[in-house]
């Protein structure tokens, strides 16, 4: 048997089975490519346009922008250096504050220490010699009473201890 002839039978028969598949492939790729010609088209009549907008759009606003970023440049650049001022300012304030009252404190306390003096000085210079008088007209009048009728007079006083004084 005479296999030949089958064989070339079947591989013209895939030939012509591969040769129709490309020709569809070829149908369907041009409608394809018909169809995204047609497709890009129409995107192209309807974004363009919004592109030319929007690149008009940016034409006309970078200029303001950079207006914009120049005028907020120098104006930190003013509140950095009103700001630096105004921390001078407050240090200074601060400094001022803390001396004078380190100054109050000085003061209260030599106020303090001349308070504590001047009661040492008056009690030096006041309550001992009125202690001392005081002893002294005790004697004398104990003195008298012997002398004068020898008997001495009971008192039913108050006792004051000697080291109040009333101003």
């Amino acid at each position: 048997m005479d296999y030949l002839p089958i064989f070339v039978g079947v591989t013209a028969a895939a030939v012509v089975i591969q040769a129709g598949i490309l020709v569809a492939l070829y149908v369907a790729v041009r409608k394809s490519t018909s169809r995204m010609e047609a497709l890009a088209n129409e995107v192209k009549d309807k974004v363009l346009p919004t592109v030319d907008s929007a690149q008009a759009i940016i034409v006309d606003v970078r200029p303001k922008l950079d207006t914009i970023s120049t005028n907020v440049s120098e104006a930190t650049t003013i509140v950095r250096g009103q700001v630096e001022r105004l921390d001078a300012t407050l240090t200074d304030i601060v400094d001022r504050s803390r001396l004078q009252v380190i100054r109050a404190d000085e003061l209260v306390g030599r106020t303090m220490d001349r308070i504590e003096e001047t009661t040492e000085a008056v009690h030096r210079t006041v309550i001992s010699p009125v202690r001392q008088l005081s002893g002294l007209m005790q004697g004398l009048t104990a003195g008298i009473e012997v002398l004068l009728g020898g008997r001495r007079r009971r008192r039913h006083d108050i006792s004051v201890p000697q080291d109040e004084m009333f101003i």
